[in-house]
């Protein structure tokens, strides 16, 4: 039986979660009730003093919700086509996430994808835009709770 994560467990510094979040598994689950999963096998963490982090200038609209509670994500869109999903983390008013880099899709979410050619398997979701893709994950999930009875 899988261990649940509540967003309490997000209620830590981004350098605590991130490397724990490593073996997790992500759940995203559609709106017609078909779920897709993959194993955590990469992340990063970014805090507001990193200048890497969205946050590290200033609160904006885009990354706004870094600055909120913990475990609600935050999707953002590079280079105009990929998206990046974060879970937030940390305490509210506390710019803190954690990108989740790379997944291993478990078998059956992985017959459910249409490979391009010569596209192997295990690179699917190898990168947070691929992971993405796979995922179907998008800006529509920005600001979405993550917690077992919620549709993400």
């Amino acid at each position: 039986m899988e261990r649940v994560i509540s967003t309490e467990w997000f209620d830590r510094s981004a350098l605590i979660v991130a490397p724990e979040l490593i073996g997790c598994t992500l759940v995203r689950q559609l709106a017609d009730g078909r779920q897709l999963r993959g194993t955590i096998v990469e992340t990063e963490a970014y805090q507001a003093g990193d200048p890497a982090c969205h946050a590290y200038r200033k609160q904006t609209a885009r990354n706004r919700i870094m600055f909120g509670a913990p475990g609600y994500v935050y999707v953002y869109l590079i280079y105009g086509i990929y998206h990046c999903v974060n879970v937030v983390t940390d305490r509210s008013g506390s710019a803190s996430a954690v990108l989740i880099r790379a997944l291993e899709l478990n078998l059956e979410t992985l017959n459910t994808i249409d490979l391009k050619p010569k596209e192997k398997p295990e690179r699917v979701a190898a990168g947070p835009g691929k992971l993405c893709r796979a995922m179907q994950i998008d800006l529509d999930l920005y600001g979405t709770k993550l917690a077992p009875d919620q549709a993400m």
